[in-house]
C-alpha cells in the first residue's frame, strides 16, 4: 500500500498548501507503514518532485497528457483515480483548499468510494477514527472512515509544513491516462490577474476594518498603514454590504481565509464568520472601543480605544522607527 499525497500547483508554481499536505501526509504514512508519494498532475510540474523529497515523498509521479495544459478537476481528478488505482493506493489526500476539496470530491465519485474533507486529526486503524473541521471550522466533528480506498483533505492552515528529517531521492515515474475529451469542459481557458504581489491569502499583515471604520474614505489610514508594514487591506463582510469595499478584500467564511504573521483588526465586531476566516492568524491584534467584542475577547493582544486616533498613531511611529518621519 501507499499514501499518495496530490500536490497543487498553478503551472508549475508549488502552493504552500501542498507542503501542508505533505506534512500531513508524511506522519500518516508513517503510522500506517505506507510510503509516501507525491503526484503532480500537468504540465510545467515536473519540476516540483525536488519540492516533494525535501518534505518526504519517496517517489513523484508526474501525470502528463496533451489535455493537462492547465487546471481541470475533472481531469486531474480522472487522471489521480486512474493512476491510484494502478498502484493499488491505500489513501489519497490532499490540502482542504477549495482546488484540494474539489479534486478529491471528483476522485471520490469516480473511484465510488466516501470522502472526508477538512480533516485535523486522524488515526489509522479498524476503522480509522478522524477529526475534522465543520461549518467553517465552528465545529469540531468525530467520525470514523471505512473505505476500500482512504480519501480525505486536511484542513488547510491546520498545521505548520515541515521538511523531513531524511528527504527522499526526488525520483520520478511518468504516468500517462485515458482522458475522455468531454473532461476538457471544465479545463481553465483563459486568465485574468486581479491582484499582483502580495495578496490577501498570502500577506504577512493584514490589517482589516470593519463597520467601526464609518465609511470608505475611513479606509484611507488603514491603507497606508498595510503599505508601511508591507501587507493587505481587509475588511468585514458588514463593510461590503455598504459598499465600502469589494467582496475580494472581505476576510471571512465567505471571503478569503488567511495566515498572517500578523492580523490588525479595527472596528470589527469578529461575528463567527468573520472569526472563521482570520482564526489562523499567528498573532491577532483587536483595536476596539468595546472591551466585550468577539475580536477583542478572542485576540491575543488589544487596544480599547478609538480606531481613529489609534491607527494614526501607530503609523507616526512605524514612521519614525523606519526614518521616514
Amino acid at each position: 500500500m501507499t499514501l499518495l499525497v496530490v500536490l497543487e500547483h498553478d503551472r508549475g508554481d508549488l502552493a504552500d498548501a501542498s507542503l501542508e499536505a505533505l506534512t500531513a501526509g508524511r506522519g500518516l504514512a508513517a503510522a500506517n507503514g505506507w510510503p509516501m508519494h507525491a503526484v503532480i498532475v500537468g504540465a510545467n510540474g515536473e519540476n516540483l518532485a525536488s519540492d516533494a523529497a525535501k518534505y518526504g515523498a519517496e517517489v513523484s509521479h508526474v501525470v502528463g497528457h496533451d489535455m493537462l495544459v492547465d487546471f481541470g478537476p475533472e481531469a486531474w481528478g480522472e487522471s489521480v483515480a486512474q493512476l491510484a488505482r494502478s498502484i493499488d493506493a491505500g489513501a489519497v489526500m490532499a490540502s482542504g483548499t477549495e482546488r484540494g476539496n474539489e479534486v478529491l470530491a471528483q476522485i471520490a465519485a469516480r473511484l465510488d468510494e466516501p470522502f472526508v474533507a477538512n480533516c485535523v486529526t486522524v488515526t489509522p486503524g479498524d476503522p480509522w477514527e478522524i477529526t475534522r473541521v465543520q461549518w467553517g471550522g465552528s465545529l469540531l466533528e468525530d467520525t470514523t472512515l471505512v473505505a476500500g480506498m482512504k480519501l480525505l483533505t486536511y484542513g488547510h492552515h491546520s498545521l505548520e509544513p515541515s521538511p523531513a528529517d531524511s528527504a527522499g531521492d526526488g525520483s520520478t515515474i511518468a504516468f500517462t491516462p485515458e482522458l475522455d475529451a468531454t473532461l476538457a469542459r471544465t479545463i481553465v481557458q483563459d486568465r485574468t490577474v486581479l491582484t499582483k504581489g502580495v495578496t490577501l491569502a498570502t500577506a504577512p499583515v493584514v490589517v482589516s476594518g470593519g463597520r467601526g471604520v464609518g465609511s470608505a474614505e475611513g479606509f484611507g489610514p488603514l491603507e497606508e498603514l498595510a503599505e508601511l508594514l508591507g501587507g493587505r487591506v481587509g475588511c468585514s463582510r458588514a463593510v461590503t454590504n455598504n459598499g465600502w469595499r469589494p467582496h475580494s478584500d472581505q476576510v471571512g467564511q465567505t471571503g478569503t481565509r488567511i495566515a498572517p504573521e500578523i492580523y490588525i483588526a479595527t472596528g470589527i465586531s469578529g461575528a463567527i464568520q468573520h472569526w472563521v476566516g482570520a482564526m489562523a492568524s499567528k498573532n491577532i491584534l483587536a483595536i476596539n472601543t468595546d472591551a466585550e467584542a468577539n475580536m477583542v475577547v478572542k485576540a491575543g493582544h488589544a487596544v480599547i480605544a478609538d480606531l481613529h486616533q489609534v491607527v494614526p498613531a501607530i503609523i507616526d511611529e512605524v514612521k519614525k522607527r523606519k526614518g521616514l518621519a
